[in-house]
């Protein structure tokens, strides 16, 4: 099911502004929410940052917080989302990072995807384990669950 008609429509209702700030996904969800006509009225922008010197360039993201754990983690989701917040001057913002596949490690295996969904300055993370679906399944899986995350942030 799509959600995004639905978060374009939450979000215009209660004058919310979203960013998203996205790795693995590559920039998936802002396209999906860019597909809804309308969308414009909502959505500030999108980041996609892929590289460790983009989370830290383009949404502020501690370099001590990707050494400590790892572009795949809540920690730096959280951060994710929170510089998009701070970056795009939006109420709302989520973030993806993980691990598409094909490959991952014992510790952190293919499937792994940590979101973070910032309101204001509050911040929440979650860990998925989609498994070894592929990377095209994974990916979407991932944007489809960040929609949700959206969805359920505007209700």
């Amino acid at each position: 099911m799509n959600l995004a008609p639905q978060i374009i429509e939450n979000a215009t209702y209660k004058s919310v502004m979203i960013a998203t700030a996205e790795s693995c996904t590559g920039g998936m969800v802002a396209a999906a929410l860019t597909d809804i006509a309308g969308a414009s009225r909502v959505l500030e922008r999108g980041f996609v940052t892929y590289t460790n010197a983009a989370k830290t360039e383009m949404l502020g993201v501690a370099p001590a917080t990707l050494d400590a754990h790892g572009a795949v983690s809540e920690e730096v989701a959280a951060e994710m989302a929170q510089g998009a917040v701070r970056h795009a001057h939006v109420q709302l913002a989520v973030s993806i990072t993980g691990i598409a596949g094909p490959g991952g490690s014992e510790f952190k295996p293919e499937g792994r995807v940590c979101f973070g969904i910032a309101q204001g300055d509050s911040v929440r993370t979650e860990t998925v384990e989609f498994g070894a679906l592929g990377r095209i399944e994974v990916r979407t899986a991932a944007r489809d669950h960040a929609l949700g995350l959206l969805l359920d942030a505007l209700r």
